[in-house]
């Protein structure tokens, strides 16, 4: 199948976005951040090209004045990934770090923290949304993330009403569970226009999730190929979490 035969699903459902006069929020997250990499430099050359805004989930634990000046000069903003992206579950449990495996002010506690270092180093790049390690979290945490400075969370799949507002991720390039590279472009096309008609039918954004750190070739093609075709595109546009965050 040629390129643009993988990517026409989109640009038709582009086309009757335009067609009817209406512009979908697309934003991009990318997550485990600690340090200036030439992998992030990678992505964040590539969003600078095109314009388009990268919200970088940060780990508070280890990152430090390296990556604050690096995104000094970049079109970058920052949340909060936990604290160390420590895994607390037992042995046979997914991944969590925000479990409750620990007692609930402890966990608390300790993303209070993460969320004042990363307001000391990023001061206005920050924005103050919560991106859970392996995007998991206690649901008895959530209502209380407010209390302690968070307007948001952030995690992969539907929105639910669960005691703080949600801008989630909804497309994920990466091929976790098979290969560990890059989703076929076929298939994270369909699930892009799968999430356009959520949005036209409920409102709401298309959250894309990427990992600078672990993206192969097949990743670094697909975001070129979607930045050339949606950057300029009047039917979509690229959004900061923090614009999102405000108009909610």
């Amino acid at each position: 199948m040629s390129t643009d035969t993988a990517w026409q699903p989109l640009m038709d459902e582009l086309a009757r976005w335009q067609g009817a006069g209406r512009q979908a929020t697309f934003w991009l997250r990318d997550d485990d951040a600690v340090e200036p990499t030439a992998a992030l430099d990678r992505l964040l050359t590539l969003t600078a090209a095109h314009a388009v805004p990268t919200t970088l989930a940060v780990i508070p634990a280890f990152t430090g004045e390296a990556l604050a000046d690096r995104l000094a000069r970049a079109h970058a903003e920052v949340t909060v990934h936990g604290w160390s992206h420590e895994n607390f579950a037992s042995s046979g449990e997914k991944k969590q770090e925000l479990g409750a495996h620990r007692p609930a002010d402890v966990v608390l506690a300790s993303l209070e923290r993460g969320l004042a270092r990363l307001q000391q180093l990023y001061g206005p790049h920050l924005s103050p949304v919560l991106v859970p390690p392996w995007n998991r979290i206690d649901p008895a945490l959530v209502p209380r993330l407010g209390g302690i400075g968070f307007r948001a969370l952030s995690v992969f799949g539907s929105e639910r009403d669960a005691g703080l507002r949600a801008i989630n991720t909804h497309v994920d390039v990466m091929d976790w569970h098979g290969t560990r590279g890059g989703r076929d472009t076929v298939v994270l096309v369909g699930e892009m226009v799968a999430r356009l008609r959520t949005i036209e039918a409920g409102g709401g954004t298309l959250g894309l999730l990427t990992h600078h750190l672990v993206h192969d070739a097949a990743v670094w093609t697909f975001l070129e190929d979607l930045f050339e075709r949606t950057a300029h595109h009047s039917a979509c546009r690229w959004a900061p979490i923090s614009a999102i965050l405000d108009e909610g």
